[in-house]
């Protein structure tokens, strides 16, 4: 059974970092890496938005977040990460991640998500 975890959210002041990750299990190092992965955030009262995503082609990042995150991962270790820097209040969410089997934006797997809250 596959199964996705975030951690790393917290409570940051605005111009701070965090770092989240995403751990995969029930999955070989091979079959991870190919999996498309992504990050998505849901604020409260709004819907769940694509923040990043990675694959064997490049990354992507949201307009909202360019520049400032920055998406990897570790196929050794099964992991994806989301380096998160200069942080402002309206990137406060529950972040997820998510897995994507066939390329297609049509996630497989999905984590329980992380709290990410910045003070202004």
């Amino acid at each position: 059974q596959v199964q996705l975890v975030e951690s790393g959210g917290g409570l940051v002041q605005a111009g701070g970092s965090l770092r989240l990750s995403c751990v995969a299990s029930g999955l070989t190092s091979i079959t991870f890496s190919r999996y498309d992965m992504a990050w998505f955030r849901q604020a409260p009262g709004k819907e769940r938005q694509l923040v990043s995503r990675i694959s064997r082609t490049g990354t992507y990042y949201s307009d909202p977040v360019k520049g400032r995150f920055t998406i990897s991962r570790d196929g050794a270790k099964n992991m994806m990460y989301l380096q998160m820097n200069s942080l402002k209040p309206e990137d406060s969410a529950v972040y997820y991640c998510a897995a994507d089997y066939r390329g297609n934006s049509e996630y497989n797997y999905w984590g329980r998500g992380t709290q990410v809250t910045v003070s202004s």
